[in-house]
């Protein structure tokens, strides 16, 4: 086999604008360090005229990262693309992907521009994004809802104008598998051109982004966009672990080959879960936990005469079994560093001292400190963005009994004001909420979304608690992880009421 399918990687891209997802430059290097020793051909990292964060990650990512091509997105507009070009100045390789929507429904709903001057603007804004790049993919947004022709009209432009990669994306997961093989080959067809690659992005509104991605790449296409977890928009993208493990397990029908190192996904899976805050569902296909746990007794039986029974991937295969250096109590300064660097997961020496302090208490619970447990305490001490900075958390303390309703206390420090009250509810949870939002006057809040998840097995294991919290026409979140569960919920109700509270004093101020 030698020809090859490129993995464009849109995870800190597409996969950062699912709801709820807020991620921190740090956050984004450490996610991206990990999708370049997955071995990614294309990591799209952002869109750097979205915000100054996204343009201050990008450029980070592109100045840090070495292997992947690091790619910025930029809609048809010289600002945009200008602004993606100065975002990938220190990128060994960089790319430029601009795109512009292409359905009726788009051009006249959103776009409010005539087929005739979308043409236009593709020929005029490939050729800008080609004076700082070499490397420029074109992007038809909503090609799936798009006249065939028209497609095909786009496209012969675009590569006139010096675009290398023509992608058509199934924006809204409209499409299904047939009809998107019938596109792409006609497309492939009709612009005939050997100088560039087609490539497939595709959305799961219908639970058909894997099987279009796939269909896509039947059909010819040698580039398809995914993301970790399949996150991303509504549904989300198609999931890259499904994708690589179904061209790897099925290379008799795809005949293919791909750089992804695969004993990586597992890990890559967990670090985005975490630093997201997206769970991954138990029977998530390749990377839920439940992928390769057998429990009926048929089952069982095959497994131990032959695992190919019942198992056409080994856990092994996509880095379920990999040996880890265990931490504890007892570990010092260099193994944590190092254990750390493996991760990708980067801290200042004093930063370490607060992990290392972490990893010893946690250690007095456990016998050993996984990967899980040190990423969730590394995200918590270094990586999420501390938003509330005159605000600390002193004191926290709930009673509540099967007789009893919950009633909670807390001390709060505003400044040089120690605040304290009480709060009672409906279970422990709602009572510090209620303390909480009393001892910060904060009366118009409500707690929206409260969700606890293991990170690591064991009674003395890490659980993660996020919290989102609406008030003041604004939405926060709070994210904190311990081997107490309370602790942890105190710790995120505290993060997003005390950001909530300093947006109301400024506001006032």
């Amino acid at each position: 086999m030698t020809d090859t399918v490129r993995i464009f990687d849109t995870t800190l891209r597409d996969g950062e604008q699912s709801p709820g997802v807020a991620l921190s430059t740090q956050e984004k290097l450490a996610i991206a360090e990990q999708l370049a020793r997955l071995g990614v051909d294309y990591l799209e990292a952002g869109f750097p005229q979205a915000s100054p964060g996204d343009f201050e990650a990008v450029s980070r990512i592109a100045e840090n990262i070495k292997g992947p091509t690091i790619t910025a997105l930029a809609r048809c507009n010289r600002q945009d693309i200008e602004q993606a070009a100065r975002a990938l100045e220190k990128a060994d390789k960089a790319r430029i992907h601009v795109f512009i929507a292409t359905s009726p429904i788009h051009m006249q709903a959103k776009l409010r521009m005539t087929p005739e001057q979308v043409l236009e603007r593709i020929d005029q804004m490939v050729r800008v994004a080609r004076m700082y790049v070499d490397d420029v993919e074109f992007s038809c947004e909503d090609a799936t809802r798009s006249q065939v022709e028209f497609l095909v009209q786009a496209g012969r432009l675009a590569v006139d104008a010096g675009a290398t990669t023509l992608n058509f994306p199934d924006t809204v997961g409209y499409t299904t598998p047939r009809e998107y093989f019938q596109l792409i080959t006609h497309l492939r067809k009709a612009i005939a051109d050997p100088r560039i690659t087609l490539s497939v992005h595709c959305h799961d509104d219908l639970g058909l982004a894997v099987a279009n991605s796939l269909s896509g790449i039947e059909a010819g296409c040698r580039q398809v966009e995914v993301a970790i977890n399949g996150i991303g928009e509504r549904a989300g993208n198609a999931s890259l672990e499904e994708v690589v493990m179904t061209l790897t397990a099925r290379q008799d029908q795809y005949h293919v080959q791909h750089h992804i190192k695969t004993q990586e996904i597992y890990r890559a899976s967990q670090l985005v879960s975490q630093l997201t805050g997206m769970p991954v569902q138990p029977n998530k296909a390749i990377v839920g936990k439940n992928a390769f746990r057998h429990e009926s007794g048929i089952h069982q039986d095959g497994m131990l005469k032959d695992r190919s029974t019942y198992e056409i991937l080994t856990p092994e295969a996509v880095g379920w079994g990999m040996t880890k250096l265990v931490l504890g109590k007892h570990s010092g300064r260099h193994a944590l560093r190092q254990r750390l660097e493996e991760l990708g997961l980067h801290a200042t020496p004093s930063q370490i001292d607060q992990i290392q302090q972490r990893v010893k208490t946690l250690g007095e619970l456990k016998s050993d400190i996984n990967d899980q447990d040190l990423e969730a305490i590394w995200q918590e001490e270094v990586g999420q963005v501390r938003r509330s900075r005159n605000t600390e958390l002193v004191h926290w303390q709930v009673s509540t009994g099967s007789h009893n309703r919950p009633v909670a206390y807390v001390s709060v420090r505003v400044g040089q004001e120690i605040r304290e009250d009480s709060g009672s509810g409906d279970g422990p949870v709602h009572a510090l909420f209620q303390a909480f939002a009393r001892a910060l006057s904060l009366d118009h809040v409500q707690l929206t979304s409260y969700h606890l998840a293991p990170i690591s097995p064991g009674e003395a294991g890490l659980a993660s608690v996020r919290v989102e919290i609406h008030g003041y026409d604004c939405e926060t979140r709070g994210q904190a992880a311990d081997s107490d569960v309370m602790k942890a919920t105190a710790v995120a109700l505290h993060e997003a009421l005390a950001y909530l509270f300093e947006r109301v004093q400024n506001v006032v101020a």
